[in-house]
């Protein structure tokens, strides 16, 4: 069975396992480095990115993360954990673990207060996929081999560039389990191709 970790520093941890469950995976909330080695893809849930960059760094996790970004196998980062996996983040010299080539702006549709949800056009995933926005990132600038999946009022919303996945809003706050299934059949993938 497939084994999809969620990094459980920070967000929506719990609504991410039932997601994963519910495509026929198994999950495995991600509380120590150690555990990465267990894992057949990562799960870098949303949340506060900045907070959640403190406790990549008080429980000793960036290493690690990046080492198993390098591993080939397959890395979903929604909302917060989108600007974790990007190579550029507007106003910050630095990225985080830095392996898709994007650039996003963190809170680009307003705050908490203006958090609203849009019926997106996932291409390869669902025409009618309820997406749900909390103080979202969006993606400004991708990459020439970055495939650009969602926008909404033309702004890049969701983008997949090889074995990483993005997306600005959380998949695992509605029903619809049709995005997290596609992260799941992009690690079955990998594992495919790894034998």
């Amino acid at each position: 069975m497939i084994k999809v970790g969620v990094l459980g520093l920070q967000g929506a941890v719990r609504e991410h396992v039932l997601s994963v469950e519910a495509c026929g995976a198994e999950a495995v909330v991600i509380k120590r480095k150690e555990q990465l080695d267990e894992v057949d893809g990562l799960i870098l849930p949303g949340g506060e990115s900045t907070t959640m960059r403190r406790l990549i760094d008080k429980y000793d996790f960036m290493d690690s993360l990046k080492q198993f970004a390098q591993s080939g196998k397959p890395m979903f980062g929604t909302c917060a954990g989108l600007i974790l996996l990007a190579k550029h983040i507007i106003g910050y010299d630095e990225p985080h673990i830095g392996v898709m080539d994007v650039r996003v702006e963190r809170n680009s549709f307003g705050r908490q207060r203006e958090s609203f949800e849009a019926d997106l056009n996932i291409a390869g995933v669902a025409e009618d996929f309820a997406a749900v926005f909390i103080r979202a990132p969006h993606i400004v600038e991708a990459g020439e081999n970055v495939e650009i999946l969602a926008k909404h009022n033309d702004r890049i919303v969701a983008a997949r560039e090889g074995r990483f996945l993005g997306c600005s809003f959380h998949p695992e706050l509605t029903d619809d389990h049709r995005l997290t299934g596609y992260f799941v059949e992009m690690i079955k993938e990998s594992k495919q191709l790894a034998i």
